[in-house]
């Protein structure tokens, strides 16, 4: 099996290098990092859980898009969010990226490791 590293280190808030690429293929599956509400300059987009799911959805796409993919080809999404109050409000925005092509997921409250409010890690499937 083959195993394709996409994307430079990735920068985190205040330029720090952080040891993770962007995404991995191994074989037909495209894993991608874990992505937080970090905006275009390296740092977290301050707002409600609302503005920081939109922008952690809009990184996740803009990886998947760079290697010919979207969000139909999510099989497994892990979510980490930093208040459980959240929960609902964060459904529903998730809801309207993925609508009827839900794929299997595991939600979880963290401590996060910046200061953030949601966490999205998601595995692709992609048959060459």
């Amino acid at each position: 099996m083959t195993i394709e590293r996409f994307g430079p280190p990735t920068t985190g808030p205040g330029g720090r290098a952080v040891p993770f690429t962007k995404a991995v293929r191994a074989g037909d599956f495209v894993f991608v990092s874990g992505q937080v509400a970090m905006g275009p300059e390296g740092e977290i987009v301050h707002g409600s859980i609302v503005e920081q799911t939109h922008q952690t959805m809009a990184n996740v796409k803009a990886i998947l898009a760079d290697l010919g993919l979207g969000l139909e080809h999510v099989v497994k999404a892990t979510v980490w969010l930093a208040d459980t109050r959240d929960f609902w409000p964060f459904n529903k925005i998730y809801n309207e990226y993925f609508g009827a092509a839900l794929p299997a997921r595991s939600c979880v409250r963290a401590d996060m490791m910046v200061d953030c409010k949601v966490e999205i890690e998601v595995i692709a499937y992609d048959p060459k």
